[in-house]
């Protein structure tokens, strides 16, 4: 997540120069503890917490466990991964539903928190977990808040209680209890009340959230908390512990790109369990929060789980099953991959995907330079031919490309590097499909023997030009390379092969001579 970007990168270059180590020295483990200390201060985690942390990691690191390790390196980094778990609340924690419907729920937290839009992302994930949720609009102050919440109740398909304007007019307590009275009448089974903030802690803001919670007797109180205002999130935090007495965290904003680390120490500090984390605008952004995953994704070690989760929720497991019988025994068309490219964009981001990859911090500008345009590209390309063309291929001749890269927008070019990969790939969900091992171009069948590969790029390499004029031969090479299967991403847009740079600055020299 970008929120903890800075902390991640300190934290993998630290247990990167631990890796090159074979074994720990006392010396080693402290300069380790003082280079993990930074990383949290730097990134805005509460001294306490820092302390206690490095502390603990210094103890375990000393210890016999590690001691007794084949590799002490990657022992500390699983320290530091529970050490963090911990900090972040241990174990996973969900919503606490009441045995009587309705269940109640009200949110908490100080204006621009992102409360208003955690309602509605709470109510739809509600929704799509078989729950009818009502939303009780209770910031009657906020300018224009009654509307702002009517219009995001509207996008989440969610109902909605508001019988105040708001803008100053109306007592937020008794819609709130009035509220939680139309949910039990009209047999809604969680009610959702959105309180007011203000920028700052204050007494009055204290006593009006006292007082709803007094009249509603909710079953969770959730503190929203902005993942980006840094040390004040802490001391926030204890605020309203102290006034409200909330039984959970939501992080909100956790895809921005402030250090975010105070948001780690609310947790620890509170002692109450981090529910949700919100990490987008749109309204599907939210998930349940999970501290061994999260300190995964902080240590860069990926979110598998997650990733699987998302794809299981996307994918319709009918659908896929029948794509799997067809590629056994009939051909993979076109038309198939638009239908598996549109189940693919339901799972979101592919930035946000391939991100929860392992290792994958280490590859930050080129996530950053990912065109999530690319796929609706390739969609707009297999659109704009005919469905007898999606099905053969084949009878894409030079004049129904043209046709297919006006209608697309796109040049011919990319049609054929479109069509071209598509082959490359189809043949190889076919073998993989009967069984057989793939061959993936320059890198020979996986699993094979070894040396395959290498004997097969000395196979390639001697197909280049053997002319004995050096012009002559970087010209042919440079031909051969652009006509040669472009390489880049799956079924991307990606651009010809290159001649290399060598051959180009021989050309270039030689041509200079004439």
């Amino acid at each position: 997540m970008a929120t903890f970007g800075t902390l991640s990168d300190r934290l993998t270059e630290t247990f990167r120069n631990l890796r090159k180590k074979g074994q720990l020295t006392p010396a080693d483990v402290d300069g380790t503890v003082r280079e993990i200390r930074r990383a949290l201060l730097d990134a805005d985690v509460a001294l306490p917490v820092v302390k206690e942390f490095t502390a603990a990691v210094r103890e375990r690191a000393l210890g016999d466990e590690v001691n007794r390790a084949l590799n002490p390196a990657q022992q500390v980094v699983q320290i530091v991964n529970d050490e963090l778990i911990g900090i972040l609340g241990g174990q996973q924690r969900r919503l606490q539903f009441a045995k009587n419907p309705p269940t109640v729920i009200m949110l908490a937290g100080l204006q621009g928190s992102g409360k208003t839009t955690f309602a509605g992302k709470l109510a739809k994930m509600l929704e799509k977990d078989g729950h009818t949720p009502l939303l009780v609009a209770c910031d009657l102050q906020r300018p224009n808040a009654v509307n702002q919440l009517q219009v995001v109740a509207e996008r989440a398909g969610a109902a909605i209680y508001a019988p105040q304007p708001g803008n100053g007019v109306g007592d937020p307590v008794k819609v709130a209890r009035d509220g939680v009275e139309y949910a039990k009448q009209k047999q809604y089974d969680t009610v959702i009340i959105d309180t007011a903030g203000r920028l700052g802690v204050d007494a009055e803001l204290m006593k009006q959230a006292a007082d709803i919670r007094t009249a509603t007797q909710p079953d969770e109180v959730l503190f929203v908390i902005d993942a980006m205002i840094g040390q004040d999130a802490v001391n926030t935090a204890k605020a309203f512990q102290d006034g409200v007495d909330f039984t959970g965290v939501v992080l909100s904003k956790l895809d921005g790109d402030a250090r975010g680390g105070a948001a780690l120490s609310v947790a620890s500090v509170t002692g109450r369990p981090i529910i949700f984390a919100s990490t987008g605008e749109g309204l599907d952004d939210v998930e349940p929060f999970y501290p061994d995953r999260m300190a995964s994704r902080i240590l860069d070690l990926g979110d598998i789980l997650t990733l699987i989760e998302q794809a299981q929720q996307a994918f319709d497991e009918a659908e896929a099953m029948k794509v799997a019988e067809k590629l056994a025994t009939e051909t993979f068309t076109l038309e198939d991959f638009l239908e598996q490219m549109q189940q693919m964009k339901k799972m979101g981001s592919m930035k946000k995907m391939l991100g929860m990859l392992p290792g994958m911090g280490s590859m930050k500008q080129q996530l950053e330079d990912f065109d999530e345009r690319e796929i609706d590209r390739t969609e707009a390309i297999i659109r704009s031919m005919t469905v007898a063309e999606r099905r053969n291929p084949k009878l894409l001749n030079g004049s129904r490309r043209l046709r297919i890269a006006r209608g697309s927008g796109m040049t011919v070019t990319d049609v054929n590097q479109l069509v071209q990969r598509f082959e490359q790939a189809a043949k190889m969900m076919k073998t993989v499909a009967r069984g057989g091992v793939p061959n993936i171009p320059g890198m020979g069948p996986i699993g094979g023997k070894p040396g395959a590969s290498s004997k097969r790029g000395k196979q390639q390499k001697a197909k280049g030009s053997r002319s004995g004029n050096p012009a002559k031969r970087a010209a042919e090479n440079a031909g051969i390379a652009a006509a040669a299967p472009a390489t880049g991403s799956g079924f991307g847009l990606g651009g010809q092969k290159a001649p290399t740079e060598e051959d180009l600055a021989e050309l270039q020299k030689l041509l200079g001579r004439g």
